[in-house]
Parts: C-alpha cells; sequence; structure tokens
C-alpha cells in the first residue's frame, strides 16, 4: 500500500485526485502499477484501478487475475469495481472509504450483489488514515484557490 500512496501523490502533484494503485501477482512480486490519469489522457476511464488492471493483464497475458491482489489508497468507484469482478481479481486491498462513490462496501457493494459473477475477498482500511488525510488535503488545496 505504501507504493500505492506514493503513486497517489504523484497524481495528485499532477493536477489528477490522487489515488494510486499496484497489483502484486501470486508470490508477491509488483507486476503493474498506476495513478489516476483521466485529466492528463483526456480519458474518463483512465482511473489508476483500471490502468493497473490492463497493465497486470499484458504482464500476465491472461484477463483472469484471481491469483493477484490489488492494494488502491481510495474505495473503488461502480466502474472500477465491475472491472474488477470482471477479471477475477483474488484480493482487493484498499485505505480509505469513499462515502460518495464506494461501491465495495460504503455506498454500494457490487462484489456481494446478485449480479456479481464473482465473489471477491475485500480488506479495507488498510494505511487508512494516510490515504484520507492525502485525499482530503488535496481538496481543500483546490477549494482554496
Amino acid at each position: 500500500m505504501s507504493r500505492a500512496v506514493e503513486l497517489a501523490l504523484v497524481a495528485g502533484d499532477a493536477g489528477e485526485v490522487p489515488v494510486g494503485a499496484v497489483i502484486v501477482d501470486g508470490g508477491g512480486k509488483l507486476i503493474a502499477q498506476s495513478q489516476n490519469r483521466r485529466e492528463r489522457d483526456c480519458d474518463p476511464t483512465a482511473h489508476a484501478e483500471i490502468l493497473a488492471l490492463r497493465a497486470a493483464g499484458q504482464v500476465l497475458q491472461d484477463w483472469h487475475l484471481n491469483q493477484c491482489t490489488l492494494y488502491v489508497t481510495l474505495e473503488p468507484c461502480p466502474m472500477c469495481a465491475g472491472a474488477i469482478v470482471q477479471a477475477r481479481l483474488g484480493l482487493l486491498v484498499y485505505g480509505a472509504d469513499d462515502p460518495k462513490t464506494g461501491t465495495i462496501r460504503t455506498v454500494g457493494n457490487i462484489p456481494d450483489s446478485a449480479y456479481s459473477c464473482h465473489r471477491l475477498e475485500v480488506l479495507g482500511g488498510i494505511m487508512e488514515s494516510a490515504c484520507r488525510e492525502q485525499l482530503l488535503s488535496w481538496f481543500e488545496s483546490r477549494r482554496k484557490v
């Protein structure tokens, strides 16, 4: 999660909402990492999780990521939660809950819903204070401008 926090800082410095994501394989080897890039790429799907999932699939040459763990600093949104389920991810670890769009445990629960094709193991609240503070500081600095 520490690496995801570092990536989120880079995203925030670049004007993106500070979210970072890393994926490790079943042996604990880092195989993908990303950060939010929506503004820089002019792409509404360029969330850190989506970009990391794409990169991991390319590294493994397989879209099944059932032996992988995704670490992300913020609870995934509906788009990302859907992609995580579709990738058959083995474990999701996230930092801060998202009270507006979090669809893992906070606002909704896509992984455990009737329309989910995969049951996802989830650990939330990992390095929560660091992740939350990073987001709050970033949004606060934007509101002062």
